[in-house]
């Protein structure tokens, strides 16, 4: 793919994120794909994993949202640099990460997702303290 092309791919995919639609979502993966992610280091494989997976996530977090900040092409798929704003109870976090992603006839076979979610645990650990979580 060209790279306005990644970005129109990029775009579409990163708002099927948002909304609490896994079915959306898992319409971009191959029925055969791998995904990782910091929760999620060995990897799930096939759309059964994956569905599973995101039903649970995007349940979890349905007003986060995310977006592209750089696409860099590589011979299988790109490399995204996203931000990604996540809501949770009055506050807002701003988490910055890496995703590797390879593609097969338009459809992602292989997602990797890398950020540190330091952050994010802090903000989830203090509210599961005060009871609110």
């Amino acid at each position: 793919m060209k790279l306005q092309e990644l970005y129109e791919f990029c775009t579409e995919w990163l708002q099927s994120w948002t909304g609490s639609n896994p079915e959306k979502l898992i319409d971009y993966y191959s029925r055969d794909a791998f995904y990782s992610d910091p929760a999620n280091k060995s990897g799930l494989k096939g759309y059964e994993e994956l569905m599973a997976y995101f039903r649970k996530l995007l349940a979890a977090n349905p007003d986060w949202k995310w977006e592209a900040v750089e696409i860099f092409p590589t011979e299988k798929g790109f490399t995204l640099k996203w931000k990604a704003t996540i809501p949770i109870g009055s506050e807002q976090v701003i988490e910055y990460g890496l995703d590797i992603v390879e593609l097969e006839n338009g459809k992602i076979t292989r997602n990797e997702v890398y950020f540190d979610r330091s952050a994010l645990m802090a903000v989830l650990n203090s509210r599961r303290q005060k009871g609110q979580g």
